[in-house]
């Protein structure tokens, strides 16, 4: 495994961050590392990429122990962090060159240009990194994190302040990088979740609530169904509770009403046999797939 993470508990005064979580990542694995604020993402993030020491447990990269091999972690792991840090007064191309010296590049050169046609910075490149705006100053701590060509990348809301047309090109660059390499990534955005991600780790009071395949996901939270309905005209809640089975009833807009039930029950024909006796006008009717974001918000609620 690319990264092993045991029993991993970060503690700052009274508070856990992070609580005795344990997870693998390996080559070839693009991983969506998601959770609400202060779940302890960052957190973890930190202690993989050897910013910080965990309070108890171990994580170990590329089979490297964090503490005890820091070195030789940090020249397997490319690391992006949420708030992206850059000498705002040098050059794009100097400032990589600078980062290419720190990694001691064999041919840095070549290197470069390839990390710069990469992540789209052609034009940008003879720029001072201080002019160039958030979306293109996220490209460049790209190109640094992968300048090296590391094993691992872990990126911390990689795709902050880029543009729609940004977001497409990196988000295809992520994706083709996971095909070779271990790549951890946080984010709030859930379509990327889906498009990009084979597995998702939930993290919420730092402990690790959901951790499966992106396709399994919804196993989580199965256990209940709703029902969206929209009617011609205006129907009583009430009214709609008493359709059998119906659990909770919730309006939806104008007209427009989800109805909970418990899994292995589907109501539909109920619900229209409920409105061909009340004389009631069906508009729509549709079962609801649960999307990662639904997951997301069952998962963290509390």
């Amino acid at each position: 495994m690319s990264v092993v993470v045991e029993e991993l508990t970060k503690v700052y005064g009274s508070q856990k961050a992070v609580d005795g979580i344990s997870f693998k990542a390996d080559k070839g694995e693009v991983l969506g590392f998601l959770g609400p604020n202060g779940a302890g993402k960052s957190t973890t993030m930190k202690i993989l990429t050897c910013f910080i020491p965990q309070t108890s447990g171990k994580a170990s990269v590329c089979g490297y122990d964090v503490e005890a091999d820091s070195l030789e972690v940090r020249k397997r792991i490319g690391y992006l962090p949420e708030h992206n840090p850059l000498y705002k007064e040098l050059y794009v191309r100097e400032y990589l060159e600078f980062i290419a010296r720190l990694h001691r590049l064999a041919k840095p050169r070549q290197r470069i240009d390839e990390m710069i046609e990469m992540t789209g910075l052609e034009r940008e490149q003879r720029k001072h990194i201080g002019e160039l705006s958030k979306g293109y100053r996220q490209r460049v701590g790209l190109a640094q994190a992968m300048l090296h060509n590391p094993d691992v990348l872990i990126l911390d809301e990689p795709t902050s302040g880029l543009d729609p047309n940004q977001l497409v090109e990196i988000r295809q660059l992520i994706k083709n990088l996971g095909r070779e390499k271990t790549v951890i990534f946080s984010t709030h955005i859930m379509q990327e979740v889906q498009a990009l991600c084979d597995r998702v780790i939930i993290i919420n009071r730092g402990r690790i609530v959901a951790d499966d395949p992106i396709d399994q996901l919804s196993n989580r939270v199965r256990g209940e169904v709703v029902i969206t309905v929209e009617f011609a005209g205006p129907v009583a809640a009430k009214s709609l509770q008493g359709i059998p089975q119906v659990r909770k009833v919730e309006e939806a807009g104008h007209n427009r009403w989800r109805l909970y039930t418990d899994s292995g029950h589907d109501i539909r024909k109920d619900v229209f046999g409920f409105a061909v006796s009340n004389k009631l006008v069906l508009l729509e009717m549709h079962r609801e797939e649960f999307s990662v974001e639904g997951i997301f918000q069952q998962l963290t609620k509390n």
